[in-house]
């Protein structure tokens, strides 16, 4: 291996560990917000606990003993600031309607504890909801925020959320599904339990047993309705159905908050803030070439997932960019940041002879029509 190969090796490691360290950074979330981290003085604590041997280890015998045990509950996290909040809640690209009925509920429910403060009657307040709206539209994102939202306000105690679908609720067998659920309502218990494609549930087949699972949910929102919040969500037709399939649900779920789809330009948006998140620049045509690649795969793909087809382009870019990379004799920061419009038409599949064709044409059918435009001494 000579010189210049082990130039190029070490140049590919550092791409690949900046490359995991940017999508790592961005989380779960693919609008870039990140979740609370725990204190670092916490982090050290446990740390050490962690690297500490047990003084009387247990004995083989004793294991069963020791799985049958609660956990110990987590340290509560201080509240944070509502207003705080809802600043977050500002910043998130488009979900207009949405971002308004959330305001509504955080007003409703601040009215509602300061009621409860000064000793006033209260009507029941239900803030149990259902989600409609395509992939991608940010539905568990607001979930998530509505949990912390309703901790600052007290209204619940953890604020955690617990997310699941038809397949960790539902067992196949008599008997089996009840306790299946009853055990992540437990974990949900003091946050918010979000139930996706929760339509699912009523798809009846052979042996079915979603009724069971929707029969349990139903007594345990009733039991912990001072500590419990439930959320299902999916397709809008879908989800009309499945809460009209039970008087139990009409009668429990009077919210309705329906997610649009994201438009081109908010997608770019989305795209750009990911960028931002990870340490990347656009220039202007690199950005055109991305607002034309997001819009050729959304109009393709009935499928694309809005945000997750977002999320889909951006990995799809960096792994062009890290091959343009890797063929460099050297590279700066700048390199390492900069993402070119032939990275992302790489990435739509499109060759740059291609590109310059298009772009050829283009002027020509420009400069045509100039043309053909009579001067003002022929007008």
């Amino acid at each position: 291996m000579d010189k210049r190969d082990e130039i190029i090796l070490q140049q590919l490691e550092v791409i690949r560990t900046m490359s995991e360290n940017n999508l790592s950074r961005m989380k779960s979330d693919f609008w870039g917000f990140p979740k609370p981290s725990q204190p670092a003085e916490n982090k050290t604590a446990e740390k050490e606990k962690k690297n500490t041997p047990p003084t009387n280890p247990p004995k083989p015998a004793d294991k069963k003993a020791i799985d049958q045990k609660t956990e110990e509950p987590a340290e509560e996290e201080t509240p944070e600031n509502i207003e705080d909040l809802k600043a977050e809640l500002a910043t998130y690209i488009g979900l207009e309607n949405i971002k308004q009925e959330v305001s509504n509920l955080i007003n409703m429910a601040t009215v509602y504890k300061l009621r409860e403060a000064h000793g006033l009657p209260n009507v029941d307040m239900s803030l149990h909801m259902v989600f409609s709206g395509n992939p991608g539209t940010g539905k568990t994102m607001i979930a998530r925020l509505m949990g912390r939202i309703y901790k600052s306000l007290g209204i619940l105690s953890k604020g955690q959320l617990v997310e699941v679908d038809r397949s960790q609720l539902v067992a196949g067998y008599v008997g089996q599904t009840a306790i299946k659920t009853a055990e992540v309502i437990e974990k949900a218990k003091g946050g918010v339990l979000f139930i996706d494609e929760a339509y699912a549930l009523t798809d009846k087949g052979g042996n079915d047993f979603g009724d069971e699972a929707i029969e349990t949910i139903l007594k345990a929102m009733e039991d912990n309705r001072d500590d419990l919040v439930v959320i299902v969500a999916g397709y809008i037709e879908l989800m009309e159905d499945f809460i009209n399939s039970n008087p139990g649900l009409e009668s429990r779920f009077n919210r309705y908050l329906h997610f649009d789809d994201y438009t081109l330009d908010e997608m770019l948006q989305i795209f750009e803030m990911q960028c931002k998140k990870g340490c990347y620049t656009l220039d202007d045509e690199a950005k055109a070439a991305v607002k034309e690649y997001i819009r050729t795969e959304s109009e393709a793909d009935d499928n694309f997932g809005n945000a997750r087809g977002v999320r889909n382009c951006f990995e799809n870019v960096l792994v062009e960019q890290n091959n343009r990379l890797a063929a460099m004799e050297s590279i700066t920061k700048e390199d390492l940041m900069s993402i070119t419009a032939a990275d992302i038409r790489k990435a739509q599949g499109i060759e740059e002879t291609e590109a310059e064709d298009t772009a050829e044409e283009s002027a020509k059918d420009a400069s045509c029509a100039e043309a053909d435009e009579p001067t003002e001494k022929e007008a």
